[in-house]
């Protein structure tokens, strides 16, 4: 996701995240206005259509996380693609559902936020446009003109309604077909057809485009990219439920001790790939410190102990919790460790850097073993 992706801030308390296929937008615009009209285009209304676009997607998006909330979900982060955008819910939260886990129709509702959102914002605007006495060109192709943004503006509101409601998932229409899917299926089923007939309909629209209009090579880019973001979600999630702690955790870990100066813990620590670690006193645990924790307190306070600055409020995890519940653990308390115990024995750690690591790992195995399993 951050591979691909930047950030620009919150939105309703969603970190919001433009993907890179946006950047493309600009030239593709520009070199499309050219052709139609050569030696007219214009740099600066060329970028107001970007503007205009990136808009109506996070208006689009708005539209899904209100009704979203009002369902009970928490979105945590969206990805603004040029056509739709992806949301990532919060897993720190288990009690709360993800869309998936809802009743088929709710999540048809839920899909059908978005289009109506878009609908009704190219209403209002074509309505000021009217108002204002230049609606006479108003729904003559093409809709995204560089010449006339109040036209673009109308425009972009209404072919994201038509467009989000083909069945290539994760638009809405996929959505809304993962849905039906879900109803003879299981949900990573059901996803992965969704998926399958998105790559199918973006294939065909890239090559549609090459023999009649440029714009539809451009959707079918980005379909594919919006399906690939959520194939991949769907991996790591199967990874996160169906992999144990055990499988994952470090079994050879470096230990400290709270009677340790912070000189010496930074000794230990220099010597050792860990970022965190466990604080032991015989065998009890009795609190967990990062590196960083280390350095800060040695450059603020000099050289201490470790009892007085490690934090002594942590979660600790069974062998045979799933990478989900310790993932949910991590982000909850903002923490970077979670002990594994055993009958109340520390018998390992699974650290933020060594459980991304796994994830990506395990992601990539998972991936290859389903792609061996269908041919």
């Amino acid at each position: 996701m951050r591979s691909w992706s930047i950030p620009v801030g919150p939105l309703f308390g969603v970190d919001v995240r433009i993907h890179l296929t946006f950047f493309l937008l600009p030239t593709f615009i520009f070199w499309t206005d050219y052709a139609a009209h050569p030696g007219n285009a214009t740099g600066p209304r060329d970028m107001a259509i970007v503007g205009i676009i990136l808009a109506c997607v996070a208006a689009h998006e708005v539209g899904h996380i209100l009704a979203a909330r009002r369902f009970g979900l928490i979105p945590k982060v969206v990805i603004l693609l040029p056509l739709t955008g992806v949301v990532i819910y919060d897993e720190s939260r288990g009690e709360k559902p993800q869309p998936a886990a809802l009743p088929w129709m709710r999540e048809v509702r839920l899909a059908l936020i978005g289009p109506l959102v878009s609908l009704a914002l190219a209403g209002f605007a074509a309505a000021v446009v009217t108002a204002s006495g230049h609606g006479a060109d108003l729904w003559n192709l093409p809709f995204l003109q560089a010449r006339n943004l109040p036209k673009s503006l109308v425009g972009a509101n209404l072919w994201l309604a038509i467009l989000n409601l083909l069945p290539a998932y994760p638009l809405d229409g996929g959505r809304i077909l993962r849905a039906v899917l879900s109803r003879t299926l299981d949900v990573s089923t059901a996803t992965r057809r969704a998926v399958s007939i998105s790559n199918a309909i973006a294939m065909v629209l890239m090559i549609a485009g090459l023999f009649s209009n440029n714009w539809l090579t451009m959707v079918g880019v980005i379909v594919f990219s919006a399906a690939q973001l959520e194939e991949r979600a769907l991996v790591f999630q199967s990874v996160l439920d169906g992999v144990r702690l055990e499988e994952v955790m470090l079994t050879d870990f470096a230990t400290l001790s709270p009677a340790d100066t912070l000189e010496d813990a930074l000794q230990k620590a220099v010597h050792s790939l860990q970022d965190d670690f466990p604080v032991v006193r015989g065998s009890d645990m009795v609190g967990v410190i990062s590196k960083q924790r280390i350095l800060d307190a040695l450059r603020a306070e000099g050289n201490g102990y470790v009892q007085a600055v490690m934090n002594k409020i942590f979660e600790v995890s069974l062998r045979q919790d799933s990478l989900g519940s310790a993932f949910r653990k991590l982000t909850a308390r903002n923490s970077s460790i979670i002990p594994v115990v055993e009958d109340q024995r520390l018998i390992g750690i699974v650290t933020l850097q060594n459980l991304m690591h796994s994830m990506a790992l395990l992601a990539e195995s998972r991936k290859l073993q389903r792609e061996d399993s269908e041919s």
